[in-house]
C-alpha cells in the first residue's frame, strides 16, 4: 500500500542521511549539524510549498498540530543524538526503534482499526531492529557507568518520534500537506536555533562540508514528509512504522559502502524486520 511505500522511502532516506551524519559527526559538533540540516531542508521546501500547497485550505488547527510536530521533531532529534552522545548504539538504537509500537498504540487510541496481526508484524520490526542493533560491531563507548540516562534520552525520543508523525500526519489531514510540512520544519530550525544560541557550541570542522549538510538536510526534509503526506492515506500509521527501518537501513549501507561485516546473527534481525513489513504489506 502505498502509506507503507512512502515510510520505506523516508527509511531509506534518513539511512543515507545517518550514514553522512556519522563522517561529520567525527569532524564536528552535533548541534551545528542538526541547525543546519534543518535549516538546509527549510530552503529546500520553501519553493515547492508556495508553490504548489493549498495555504487557502490551511486551518488553525492544522497549523496549531504542525507547530507541536516541530516541537517533537526538535525534542526527537536533539535527544537521539544526545543518546548517541553518551551510550552505544546496542543500548539506544533498540529503544528508539520502537516507536513504531507508540505509533500503533496513537492509532488505535484515535479510533482506527488496528488488527492482532498489525501487533505482531510491529513487534516483528521492533524485535529485528533490537537484534541487528544490539549486535552491532560498533559498540561506541564502553566506559559509560549507567545506561539510565541514554535509555531516559532514548524514550524521549522514541515517545517524540512517534507523536511527531501522529501529529504530522493529523495536521495534514486537516489541512494542506505542503504547507503544514514547511511549517512544522520551520518551528523546529528555530526550536534548535534557540538552543543553539543558547548552548553556543564550536562549529567544529563543517566550512568544508557545507555541500554534504545540504545534502542530508534535503534528504531529511522529504523523508519527513513522505510521512507527514501519508496522513490522508488509508493506514497512515504504517508510514511510521515502516520508517523506522532507516537505522537497518543506516547498517546495511555502511556493510556495502564502507565494508562494515554483518554476523549470522544480524542477518537474521534484518529478515525479521522484512518479515513484519511483508506482513503489513500483505495487511494492506
Amino acid at each position: 500500500m502505498l502509506a507503507l511505500g512512502l515510510g520505506l522511502i523516508a527509511a531509506l532516506l534518513w539511512a543515507v542521511h545517518d550514514l553522512l551524519a556519522r563522517k561529520l559527526s567525527q569532524e564536528a559538533t552535533i548541534l551545528p549539524i542538526i541547525l543546519l540540516v534543518l535549516a538546509a531542508g527549510s530552503v529546500a521546501l520553501i519553493f515547492p510549498s508556495f508553490a504548489w500547497g493549498d495555504w487557502d485550505g490551511l486551518s488553525a488547527p492544522a497549523i496549531a498540530l504542525a507547530a507541536a510536530a516541530g516541537l517533537t521533531f526538535s525534542v526527537a532529534i536533539g535527544a537521539l543524538y544526545k543518546a548517541f552522545s553518551i551510550a552505544p548504539v546496542r543500548i539506544v538504537s533498540p529503544i528508539v526503534g520502537a516507536y513504531p509500537m507508540i505509533s500503533l498504540l496513537i492509532a488505535a487510541m484515535q479510533g482506527r482499526p488496528v488488527t492482532f496481526a498489525d501487533w505482531l508484524a510491529v513487534l516483528a520490526v521492533v524485535v529485528g531492529i533490537a537484534i541487528v542493533s544490539f549486535t552491532y560491531a560498533e559498540m561506541g563507548p564502553t566506559d559509560q557507568k549507567s545506561p539510565l540516562p541514554a535509555m531516559g534520552w532514548s524514550a524521549l525520543s522514541a515517545c517524540s518520534f512517534a507523536m511527531t508523525f501522529a501529529l504530522g500526519q493529523e495536521a495534514a489531514r486537516q489541512g494542506s500537506e505542503l504547507p503544514t510540512i514547511l511549517i512544522t520544519r520551520l518551528v523546529a530550525c528555530f526550536s534548535i536555533a534557540v538552543l543553539f544560541l543558547w548552548a553556543r557550541p564550536s562549529k567544529g570542522a563543517l566550512r568544508g562540508n557545507w555541500w554534504l549538510v545540504a545534502m542530508m538536510g534535503v534528504l531529511d526534509a522529504i523523508a519527513l514528509s513522505a510521512v507527514t503526506a501519508s496522513g490522508r492515506l488509508p493506514q497512515a500509521e504504517y508510514a511510521s512504522v515502516s520508517s523506522s527501518l532507516f537505522g537497518v537501513g543506516t547498517i546495511l549501507l555502511a556493510s556495502y559502502f564502507l565494508k562494515e561485516t554483518l554476523t549470522a546473527l544480524q542477518w537474521i534481525g534484518v529478515a525479521t524486520v522484512f518479515a513484519g513489513i511483508a506482513t503489513l504489506s500483505l495487511q494492506g
